[in-house]
């Protein structure tokens, strides 16, 4: 009798060699849909595609008046890293990169943040685990208690409630789109002049960034993020 868990691995170890080939492949049946979202995800390695900011929030000002790409640079059966690159007045910002990996539990979501010399930014590294199974087109990611850690200490109040969202071809009826998000939910609280409130006002206002890139449009893939030539 084969082994549920090595067969399964086998379907993406086979699905992630396809995905390098010149035909993406199908998704196998059977695969939980975390395997799903992994093995869809690595069908777009190596390529990269232009995108914008979905959501008219004006804390994304910057984002939404930049140039927008993301890179489905590195893959393996246990980790995918995808540079999000930003263009602002003619000059690139390449500090960015969404690191996904497999754990015993689920998945991952970290933020590998390095300055231009290479050297690792001190908001870095933060994220979340998966919560629940999600489905095979988009995964959800609560912020991890070694992130809330880390933006205590560095005075970010509000992210300590955040949760991350990724989704490949989400979009049903219309072009398949790669799309990280970013929410914090609105929390009600009367009086607002309270102390906690006034502590910490992010933390209750609500927040929601996303991006979204169009995965039928393929740009010639960017250099390599800084901190990994």
């Amino acid at each position: 009798m084969i082994d549920p868990k090595a067969a399964s691995t086998l379907a993406i170890s086979l699905l992630l060699i396809t995905a390098c080939g010149d035909s993406p492949p199908s998704v196998e049946v059977g695969l939980d849909p975390q395997d799903t979202f992994f093995a869809e995800l690595s069908k777009h390695c190596g390529k990269a595609y232009s995108g914008s900011v979905a959501v008219d929030d004006e804390m994304d000002e910057g984002f939404a008046n930049a140039e927008l790409v993301m890179h489905v640079r590195e893959c393996s059966e246990d980790r995918i890293a995808i540079p999000f690159h930003v263009q602002r007045f003619d000059k690139w910002d390449r500090s960015r990169t969404w690191v996904i990996t497999r754990t015993d539990a689920g998945l991952r979501l970290k933020h590998d943040h390095r300055h231009e010399d290479g050297t690792s930014d001190t908001i870095t590294m933060y994220g979340g685990d998966t919560a629940s199974a999600g489905t095979g087109q988009a995964q959800r990611f609560p912020v991890d208690q070694e992130s809330i850690d880390l933006f205590e200490r560095e005075g970010l109040c509000a992210s300590v409630i955040n949760t991350w969202m990724v989704a490949v071809d989400p979009m049903v009826g219309r072009e398949p789109r790669f799309t990280y998000e970013l929410t914090r939910p609105y929390i009600a609280t009367t009086p607002n002049d309270s102390a906690e409130y006034q502590a910490c006002p992010g933390r209750y206002t609500g927040r929601t960034f996303r991006v979204e890139f169009d995965l039928t449009r393929e740009v010639e893939a960017p250099p390599a993020p800084w901190g990994h030539e």
